[in-house]
């Protein structure tokens, strides 16, 4: 019984040294690095003044979140602030965060995930071992919520594209500009804050803004980079460069897009029944085990 309550402290003191390690490390990383000037958040700001009103717990850690962000803000390159924030712009600009709150937020959730795993080792006598799994595993939460969040939006744009490409399509053909098209689809949706609504009024302020469509639909298809979105914006580009009709491109991107979603459903559907073999085996040991668990329990009594 000796030796285990030996190794059980010593676990603990090590746990212990990692985790004030750490947090040591931690501290004079932020102290010692310097800061940068805050930046003006334009239209990410409007999402996180949306996302303040919608979401309690996020107004309440939102001030912490940003003044750690600032604190942090000298330790990522630049090129590290710019893939971030490319991953926040694909997740349309998840909470209004900057790249710099990014990374105070995943600090932040280390720090949550060390004392939720602190808080559950009380009770399995391993609070010093799920500690550190905690701090360790926390970070990666932010990753993968903006990363599911990215996912869902790009299949969302995907799958209302062809509806938008008909719509464009018969504006254009009543005698509507591109731009003026894109307006009476904007004006005429019912939720603003669906994806596909969202990109189309970036695209028009863009243009309105003075620059090109080639410039503004090209940044449509950086931010929203799906297959449909891509191949949509290259053509109305290069209809727009030949002069050909875009009535009649936005008419075939139409059909090419819901052509594309039918062989995916199909592709989905045909990968489903493969993919429910592993799951019904398991169902079958189980049911197999409760089965045929009481017979060998009283074959073994009768020996």
């Amino acid at each position: 019984m000796a030796a285990p309550t030996i190794q059980l402290v010593l676990m603990r003191y090590v746990s212990v040294g990692v985790i004030s390690f750490a947090a040591s490390a931690f501290v004079y990383v932020i102290a010692s690095t310097p800061t940068r000037e805050a930046s003006r958040l334009g239209l990410r700001g409007l999402k996180r003044q949306r996302a303040l009103a919608s979401s309690e717990s996020w107004a309440a850690i939102e001030p912490l979140v940003r003044w750690l962000g600032l604190r942090v803000s000298g330790i990522p390159t630049d090129e590290q602030r710019a893939a971030l924030d490319h991953q926040i712009s694909l997740a349309g600009d998840y909470l209004g965060l900057t790249p710099d709150e990014y990374i105070a937020l995943s600090i932040l959730s280390g720090i949550a995930g060390a004392f939720a795993g602190a808080m559950a080792g009380v009770f399995m006598d391993m609070m010093g071992l799920l500690a550190v799994f905690g701090l360790l595993a926390g970070p990666s939460v932010p990753y993968f919520v903006i990363s599911g969040e990215a996912q869902e939006r790009m299949k969302n744009v995907g799958r209302a594209l062809p509806y938008v490409n008909d719509l464009l399509a018969l504006a254009v053909g009543a005698g509507l500009d591109f731009p003026g098209a894109i307006r009476q689809v904007i004006e005429k949706s019912s939720n603003p804050d669906d994806p596909i609504v969202e990109e189309l009024t970036l695209v028009l302020q863009t243009i309105n803004l003075g620059r090109t469509r080639k410039d503004a639909l090209l940044e449509f298809a950086k931010r929203v980079p799906a297959i449909s979105v891509v191949e949509f914006t290259n053509a109305v580009v290069q209809a727009e460069e030949r002069g050909n009709p875009v009535a009649d491109v936005l008419a075939i991107q139409a059909s090419t897009s819901r052509v594309r979603r039918s062989v995916r459903a199909e592709e989905l559907a045909a990968k489903a029944g493969s993919q429910m073999v592993a799951p019904l085996m398991l169902i079958m040991a189980a049911v197999l085990v409760l089965l045929m668990g009481p017979l060998f329990m009283t074959l073994a009594d009768s020996f």
